[in-house]
This record gives structure tokens, sequence and C-alpha cells, in this order.
């Protein structure tokens, strides 16, 4: 595996994780289930595209397709290797049935994700959208950071993460100190930016920072009609509309204008793409190899504020 001149691998954060400016999201593999409950036959072509791809860091979660996700990238690794220079993250969630997410429960958690993985090891793993908790139940005793922090200190992960959307609940999270990473997800894109200060607090604070979703759950790359998990307002698809008929006049895809506006920022230390398909590899490539002038971001501006989905 190569790095272009222009993607080198760089220090997450204080964590020295290296992350290239894409990291590849695999929220969707595994999808569909077989009948026994494993993934989907084309997953394994998917998987092994993902550990062969110019991105350091392959990120999944406990819960991505009910586990699907892990057990696929497993079944990879187990056939392949992992190759170096490729790490895989992965998410702590919630007990899928009760909700419950305790010290016992990221436990869990971790010992389900990584027998999945195949690996005994992680250099990073997030606390994932901890809504069924308040932020003081995560904090006490017996609590989901407690369990965090003893598996960094036993040395089974190398770092800890937050990933979540919710800026007011993100925030009590990064300023806690507790966390060496943050991930946000919908809330730094063309349509949507209020994740910003959020991003410069966790950077004042020498944390990593992944940006997720940047085209929004597939608006901003083409594909249907939602903007972060929500349909989107006849007003929203308008301003894409005129965003979209922005970028042909300057002979610039949609797509490629919004991967640049999450790679550009320099707060920004990766930017997480999900991948549903194997050619999405080569297509994102070439979207991070388009040159956008910088003229173009000024234009941009000008068409206003998008009127987005999320009200956090």
């Amino acid at each position: 595996m190569t790095f272009s001149d222009d993607d080198q691998v760089r220090p997450l954060g204080g964590t020295g994780l290296p992350v290239s400016a894409i990291s590849l999201g695999t929220s969707s593999l595994g999808n569909p289930a077989q009948p026994d409950g494993s993934p989907a036959p084309q997953s394994a072509e998917l998987a092994r595209t993902l550990l062969s791809a110019p991105s350091a860091v392959i990120d999944t979660s406990n819960n991505y397709a009910q586990g699907r996700s892990e057990s696929a990238l497993g079944q990879a690794i187990a056939a392949y290797g992992l190759p170096a220079g490729h790490h895989i993250v992965s998410k702590a969630d919630a007990d899928p049935e009760t909700g419950r997410f305790d010290r016992d429960r990221v436990w869990r958690s971790f010992e389900e994700s990584t027998a999945r993985l195949g690996l005994d090891t992680l250099p990073l793993l997030h606390l994932h959208d901890p809504y069924s908790i308040t932020v003081e139940e995560a904090f006490a005793p017996g609590g989901a950071v407690q369990g965090l922090n003893e598996l960094r200190e036993q040395g089974l992960i190398g770092a800890i993460g937050v990933a979540a959307g919710e800026i007011k609940l993100m925030t009590r999270y990064v300023t806690s100190g507790a966390f060496d990473v943050l991930l946000t997800h919908n809330r730094y894109t063309l349509i949507d930016r209020r994740a910003e200060e959020l991003m410069a607090e966790a950077a004042a604070r020498g944390m990593g920072i992944f940006n997720a979703a940047p085209f929004g759950g597939g608006l901003l790359a083409g594909g249907g009609t939602r903007y972060a998990y929500r349909e989107a307002s006849p007003e929203l698809l308008a301003w894409v509309d005129r965003a979209r008929e922005l970028c042909n006049s300057w002979s610039i895809e949609l797509p490629a204008a919004a991967l640049h506006f999450s790679l550009r920022c320099p707060l920004i230390h990766s930017t997480v793409v999900g991948v549903s398909r194997p050619e999405r590899i080569a297509q994102l490539e070439k979207l991070r190899l388009t040159t956008i002038p910088d003229d173009f971001w000024p234009a941009l501006q000008a068409l206003g504020t998008p009127p987005s989905t999320i009200d956090d």
C-alpha cells in the first residue's frame, strides 16, 4: 500500500495513530444478512477491497449491521491479513436490547468486537451514541467512561474517543478532558457547519478529530433526498440544486466540492466516508484528486445559509 504525496499520513492529534486524509466507513458492510444471520456474500469482496485501499483507517462499530460489519472485516483479515499501515478502529455501543451502557457493557462490547475482528487489541475505541445514558451516568463509578479507561490502562486499546452527533451532548464530553479523539458526523458539511466550534474546542485540547459523513448520508453525493437521516425540505433541495449549478459552472462535481469542504478544514485530521461498494474506492480517489480553485469557496458562500434538517 502506498500513499500519494498529497495524502501523506499524519498523526491523529496526540494519539500517534497514523491517519490519512480519508478514512473508510463500514456502516453498510455486511448488509443484507443471509438467512443464518451472517454477512451477505458480496461483503467479502468489499471487505477485501477496504483492506487494500489507500486509506490508513477503517472505521467500524459494534452495532454496524448488527455486528456483521466487524464479522466481514474479521473474515477478510483472517483470509488476507491486516496490511501494514492499515488500522481498524471501532466503537463501543449500548446493549441493543436493553440500552444498558455501563462499565460492564463497554467491556462486553469490546470483547464482541475483537472476537469478530480476530484482533486482540484496538488502537482506538469510541464511546458511540451514548443516548441511552446521561453524561453523569457515563462518568459515574461503574460507568462507561470507567470501562474505557480500564481498557486503555490495560493496553487493550490505545486511545479513547467519543462519536455521536448532537452538538450540546458532544461538547460536554469533549470539555470533560477524558477523551483523546472526537468523531462528529453530518455537522460539518456544505449544508451544516455547526460542528466548527466543537472541533475548535477539541483541537485546542490536542484531540484527534474525525469528520464523518461529508455527503450528509448521500444527498451531496447525488443520492436520494435525505440529509442526516431525515427527509430534506423543498428549500434544502432547492439550495442543493443551486450548489450543483454553481459547481457545474466551475466544471466541478458537487460530490468533489462536498468532500473537499471537509478535507480543506485545518481542524480535521481525517474525513470518514462510508463505502458500500468496491468501486466506490476509486471514485473517492478521483474526487480527492480534484482541484478546487480557491475562488470557488466565496462563490459557494454567496448562495446563503442552507436550511439544514438538523436542529440540535
